[in-house]
């Protein structure tokens, strides 16, 4: 059933309303053909049963340094905020934290980054500050350090990995280091090469001090998407298992186009599982309870799809605000249904209007009389939420990106 989204990719019911249907037409054939035999209830329940577990899935991500290297600052980058928006960590160039502090994802609560206490003091020993820092809360490290790591770093990335945990190291505010390299050599500098030695310099200083194959990042948090921000990511992505994987990638903010087209094919590979549950519903002998449950499924997924993709008014005024951008110059190039325009009734009409269509194709394509089958009601029902929400979600993506084009003039 994952195979559905190459089916209606890129196809809009207002603009091709043929290949709309034609294509939500397969989606029920898929859908007869995989429950030939039965079993629609039993799926429909472990459906139910993974899209809660991925609903109730944490992540608690640690972030640790000397004082002053940016551990708050990365913080707020990996949230989306500025150090002045609400509910920013705070920063400075004195320690702040004495103590882990909680910071949760303003659109995805789930997700908690904590901001632990610096380390490299005198006397520093790895294994009491783990202990004090509640080490089994977290699910990896971060290792920060804004010039060279030192031995506290290594000795704290040997404790974690004794404890069979993953640590990785990020070199913040590499923007610096390229722009005092290219005032001391504008006719030899190339930023790659800098880039370069600034890696094997960490990974060298690492390795002198008992890491070995030290896994080493540069980033600005300035600029969060560059340098090796997506390197970070693809690491961390392989290395989480699948649900908490899914979680920190909806988390991101919206840096780069390839992250918003992970995060459109993580969403697309859940689809089918809650038009699955919405086609069980629709199996019960209770025609108008079934269609509010249908709407209120889809109604909570599409929202979801806002505030994942950073298109609900919170996350559209606080990028508005750092883009020094009036908000309704960003709300301008929005084109899929938002705010008053995506309500319950909308909706509803949207699922009668793609319901009747679909129904007529299915009778016209296989001959059948109106009195069709429970199993056809629920194909029926699965392929015309699956084929709306595929629709919307391919619409949002789209409007993802152009906001943030927008943005970034």
């Amino acid at each position: 059933m994952e195979s559905l989204s190459a089916l209606t990719k890129g196809i809009d019911i207002e603009s091709d309303p043929k290949g709309f249907f034609n294509a939500a037409l397969q989606v029920y054939e898929k859908f007869m053909e995989f429950f030939k035999e039965g079993g629609q209830a039993e799926a429909a329940s472990k459906a139910q049963e993974d899209l809660e577990t991925l609903e109730n899935t944490k992540l608690n991500i640690a972030v640790t340094g000397d004082v002053g290297s940016g551990k708050s600052s990365f913080i707020n980058a990996l949230r989306g905020l500025g150090a002045e928006d609400p509910g920013a960590a705070q920063s400075g160039v004195i320690e702040t934290t004495t103590e882990p502090i909680a910071y949760l994802h303003p659109s995805y609560p789930n997700v908690t980054l904590w901001d632990l206490p610096g380390i490299g003091g005198m006397g520093f020993r790895p294994e009491r500050y783990l202990q004090q820092v509640n080490f089994s809360r977290y699910d990896f490290f971060i290792i920060i350090a804004s010039e060279r790591f030192r031995s506290s770093h290594a000795d704290l990335a040997r404790e974690i990995q004794r404890m069979e945990k993953k640590f990785y190291f990020v070199r913040c505010k590499v923007d610096e280091d390229l722009a005092n390299t290219r005032r001391a050599r504008p006719q030899t500098y190339v930023e790659e090469d800098v880039l370069q030695r600034i890696r094997e310099n960490a990974r060298k200083c690492l390795v002198d001090q008992g890491v070995p194959y030290p896994q080493v990042f540069l980033l600005s948090n300035w600029e969060i998407h560059r340098y090796d921000f997506l390197l970070l990511e693809e690491t961390l992505e392989k290395d989480l298992p699948h649900l908490q994987r899914h979680v920190f990638l909806l988390s991101l903010p919206n840096l780069s186009p390839e992250i918003m087209e992970k995060k459109k094919s993580a969403l697309h590979g859940h689809l089918w599982k809650i038009a699955l549950v919405s086609a069980f519903i629709n199996i019960l002998p209770l025609p108008r309870v079934s269609l509010a449950c249908d709407v209120g499924i889809l109604f909570v997924s599409m929202i979801a799809f806002y505030k994942q993709f950073g298109l609900d008014d919170g996350s559209l005024a606080k990028l508005a605000r750092q883009a020094g951008k009036p908000v309704a110059e960003l709300k301008a190039v929005v084109i899929s249904p938002q705010g008053e325009t995506l309500s319950r009734d909308v909706l509803m009409k949207k699922i009668v209007q793609v319901g009747c269509g679909l129904t007529r194709s299915v009778e016209q394509s296989f001959d059948l009389v109106p009195v069709i089958s429970t199993l056809a009601k629920a194909g029926l029902s699965f392929a015309t939420s699956y084929s709306i929400l595929s629709n919307f979600l391919e619409k949002v993506a789209e409007d993802a990106q152009k906001v943030r084009k927008k943005a970034l003039e």
